[in-house]
C-alpha cells in the first residue's frame, strides 16, 4: 500500500504511516514535464527473475480500483534500487526464494489519488480487508495516508518473498467477500509468498515489522527478508513489513509525477 519517508513510533503506536511521509507534510512538488531521468530503469531489465505483482495497477487495493497513473503492471525504479535488488534476489535463488514487488515507483498523482479517496467517508467498499479495524476519519492522524510518499523518488519498494518453484495465484474478482487481511493465511486472501502474518497494505499494527505478536513461521520470515535486504543497503520502514527504501536515495528531495509505464522510459 501505500509507502513513505520513514516515521519513528512506539510500537504501542495506533498506527503507522502507511503510504505516506506525514498527515502534515506539505504538498508535493511534482516534478514537471514528460522527461524522466536516466537513473529510471525497468526492474526486469536489472533482473527479469524478480516476480511481479503490481497491485496499484489492478483493483485489488484498499481502494477497490485501479490506482491513477499505473499505466502498465511494470516496476520502476532507480538504477541503484534495482541493482541492490538484483544482487538480493541472486542469493535468495540459491536458497530456492525469490522477491516478489508489488509496488516500485509511484507517480504523485497516485498519491494524490489516496488522498481524494481518504477525504470520502462513503468509500469504504474494501474496508472488511485492509483496515477492518480503522476508522476511515482517522486515516490522516493516524498516519496510514499523508500528501507525499518515498515511493514517488524512486528509491523505495514494497516487495515480499516467494518460495520456489512458485504457485499460482488465483486473480481478484471485484465484489467479493471480505476478508480481514490479519486473518489466517488460509483464510485472508491467497498469495504464493510465504507467510509474513499479514497480507500487504494491511493498515494493522500487526504490519509493523517486529510486533511482538507475529511469533514463529512468520516472524522468522519478516527477519530473513529484513536481513536480505539490509545486507544490499535497504532500510525497512519499521511499521510495515513490506517497506524498504535503498539508501543513500539518488533523488532525496523530489517527487516525480511521470506515469508507470515502459514509454515512460523511451525505450531504455
Amino acid at each position: 500500500m501505500t509507502g513513505i519517508a520513514r516515521t519513528l513510533r512506539a510500537p504501542a503506536a495506533v498506527a503507522v504511516s502507511l503510504l505516506a511521509v506525514t498527515a502534515a507534510a506539505p504538498p508535493a512538488q511534482a516534478e514537471p514535464g514528460p522527461t524522466v531521468p536516466r537513473e529510471f530503469v525497468d526492474l526486469r531489465s536489472v533482473d527479469p527473475t524478480v516476480l511481479t505483482e503490481m497491485r496499484y495497477a489492478t483493483a485489488h487495493t484498499f481502494m477497490g480500483e485501479r490506482v491513477d497513473g499505473y499505466r502498465q503492471p511494470v516496476c520502476l525504479l532507480t538504477r541503484p534500487a534495482a541493482r541492490a535488488l538484483r544482487t538480493a534476489q541472486r542469493r535468495l535463488l540459491r536458497q530456492g526464494y525469490s522477491l516478489k514487488v508489488y509496488d516500485c515507483y509511484r507517480p504523485q498523482r497516485a498519491v494524490d489519488h489516496f488522498v481524494r479517496w481518504a477525504k470520502d467517508p462513503d468509500d469504504q467498499v474494501m474496508k472488511g480487508e485492509f483496515y477492518p479495524l480503522v476508522d476511515k476519519s482517522r486515516l490522516f492522524e493516524d498516519g496510514y495516508i499523508a500528501e507525499r510518499s518515498g515511493h514517488s523518488r524512486g528509491g523505495t519498494v514494497d516487495l515480499t518473498l516467494v518460495k520456489l518453484p512458485a504457485a499460482p495465484t488465483r486473480p481478484y474478482v471485484p465484489g467479493e467477500e471480505p476478508v480481514p487481511c490479519f486473518a489466517p493465511e488460509g483464510e485472508r486472501f491467497p498469495d504464493n509468498s510465504v507467510d509474513m502474518g499479514t497480507g500487504f497494505d494491511c493498515f494493522d499494527t500487526l504490519s509493523h515489522t517486529d510486533d511482538p505478536r507475529v511469533r514463529g513461521v512468520q516472524r522468522a520470515n519478516r527477519r530473513f527478508l529484513k536481513k536480505t535486504l539490509t545486507d544490499v543497503g535497504f532500510v525497512n520502514l519499521p511499521e510495515e513489513w513490506w517497506h524498504f527504501t535503498y539508501q543513500p536515495e539518488t533523488f532525496p528531495d523530489t517527487y516525480f509525477d511521470f506515469p508507470v509505464s515502459r514509454r515512460s522510459l523511451g525505450g531504455r
